[in-house]
């Protein structure tokens, strides 16, 4: 009897110092000593990580996690995501986008609601509150942003070939046409052939906050997405700056001065022939050093330039929800609150210095040393393939915000920066972003499909501008009508 009480005792204390250990300085709950096992589903662009890399290990071992990550290309990502949402097949942890799709399983019950809970974590709940807002459904929140900046789109150029070419950065939509022309017709890289660019697109250049052609409205004098003038709204592909900016592209379609697949070539192709030296301008959302960084192992000499978005009016570009899709919890992988907790445990840790630093650079003395005041990157390339992929896809607020030391970059790196900091007054935003429409959740992707759809086939020459009012009439008919409506309804009630 003495000795059952002794174990129990001991039991007891043990079970205590685990529990007062357990609880964290930011809130909720350190791991177990048995490590959490976390399935993440996450885009990638680029190369695949290494497995049992350094810094998943490095993220494993201060979470105490056991990481299962799924990477899927980014071409691919919403298919996949669809799919697996629809068979019940999600992982733990998903970034998802805030898209009509999305909505309407959000809205469905399909994700747990997490507003709740983030008032119990410090460092989840520390960031300015509009990056929740802009992911707000209902006004509730289903996930942790994959924080972005608010507005980031930068012209990016081969600047030898705009010296060797004798062009200026456009700012015009005619100053567009004469750049992209004479990167296509005039050999800017001297080989003899008629094998380059001056702007390549994707098959998603008409979608989502990474548009090109809402880039180049925007920065025409157009609105961001919708326009919203006394109280009523016109979607963006109903302006004049927009329709403008469709007839470029149709006259560079058919003159042959832009790639000729681009309705259906995924970004990692289109990258790649940005990255081997084939094309000469852009209007991207990322880092002109990366595509230096690149460059320069196919064209040595091969100089990259950085710009803000100009337009005749000025700088113009336009303003993002602040994130890269959201980190969601759906109910069909994870069922318990207990487990919730733990994987809100985990992204809160994330979020504290060490992790930034592990998120944004990696490992000392591997991909990065320490300076004093400033960090250094060691080797480019490994950063790109062991570091990126995490950064891109785990929550990082930056250096400054996450209060850790900043990087010593190249000065290409710091001035596309300093571009996207420096001009954020000049964001024009989305007047819709987190309004609520029913037409948007249920039918929106569909609505969105019709419009995409018909600029294609505008820029083809497979419609004129009948035929591009006649598709605009369409939408109207098949929900686009009410879908104004309902947006002009609740912008009312948010006013209120």
């Amino acid at each position: 009897m003495k000795t059952y009480s002794a174990v129990l005792i001991v039991i007891l204390l043990v079970s205590g110092t685990l529990t007062a250990c357990g609880r964290l300085s930011g809130g909720g709950e350190k791991p177990s000593s048995e490590p959490f096992y976390l399935s993440i589903g996450a885009g990638l662009t680029g190369e695949l990580p290494p497995k049992n890399n350094a810094v998943e290990q490095e993220i494993e071992a201060y979470t105490n996690t056991n990481l299962q990550i799924q990477w899927i290309p980014q071409s691919a990502y919403d298919d996949k995501v669809r799919l697996m949402i629809a068979s019940g097949e999600l992982p733990k942890l998903i970034k998802i986008a805030y898209s009509p799709t999305y909505i309407a399983t959000l809205k469905a019950g399909q994700f747990w609601e997490l507003g709740p809970f983030l008032k119990d974590y410090r460092n989840l709940s520390a960031p300015d509150k509009r990056y929740y807002d802009n992911i707000s459904v209902d006004g509730k929140i289903y996930g942790i942003p994959v924080f972005r900046s608010l507005g980031r789109a930068v012209i990016q150029y081969r600047k030898d070939w705009f010296d060797k070419l004798g062009l200026k950065v456009p700012v015009t939509l005619d100053d567009w046409y004469r750049v992209i022309r004479a990167m296509a017709l005039e050999d800017p890289d001297g080989n003899g052939k008629r094998d380059t660019y001056g702007l390549v697109l994707d098959k998603r250049y008409n979608q989502d906050v990474s548009s090109t052609l809402t880039r180049f409205s925007v920065s025409q004098g157009g609105p961001n997405k919708w326009k919203v003038e006394d109280g009523r709204f016109t979607p963006e592909f109903m302006t004049e700056p927009f329709y403008e900016t469709m007839k470029l592209f149709r006259r560079l379609y058919q003159e042959n001065l832009i790639n000729m697949d681009f309705a259906v070539v995924d970004t990692i192709e289109t990258v790649k022939i940005y990255d081997s030296g084939r094309a000469g301008i852009q209007v991207s959302g990322g880092n002109a050093q990366t595509w230096q960084d690149k460059l320069v192992k196919f064209v040595p000499d091969g100089v990259v330039d950085a710009a803000p978005l100009t337009g005749p009016s000025g700088i113009r570009l336009p303003g993002e929800p602040g994130n890269a899709g959201f980190l969601a919890i759906p109910k069909d992988s994870v069922g318990s609150e207990e487990e919730v907790r733990r994987i809100l445990d985990f992204l809160n840790m994330l979020l504290e210095p060490s992790m930034q630093t592990v998120i944004s650079k990696g490992i000392e003395n591997r991909h990065y040393t320490d300076k004093g005041e400033y960090t250094e990157v060691i080797d480019r390339t490994l950063d790109l393939k062991e570091v990126k992929p995490y950064r891109d896809m785990l929550p990082y607020l930056g250096d400054e915000e996450a209060a850790i030391k900043p990087s010593i970059q190249p000065g290409l790196f710091r001035k596309n920066q300093q571009i996207v900091k420096a001009y954020q007054s000049y964001i024009v935003t989305n007047p819709a972003l987190t309004l609520n429409s029913e037409t948007f959740a249920e039918r929106g992707k569909e609505l969105d499909t019709m419009i995409t759809d018909a600029v294609t086939k505008f820029i083809m020459s497979k419609i004129d501008e009948a035929g591009w009012k006649a598709e605009l009439d369409k939408w109207k008919q098949a929900g686009g009508e009410q879908l104004i409506r309902e947006y002009e309804k609740s912008y009312r009630e948010l006013a209120k």
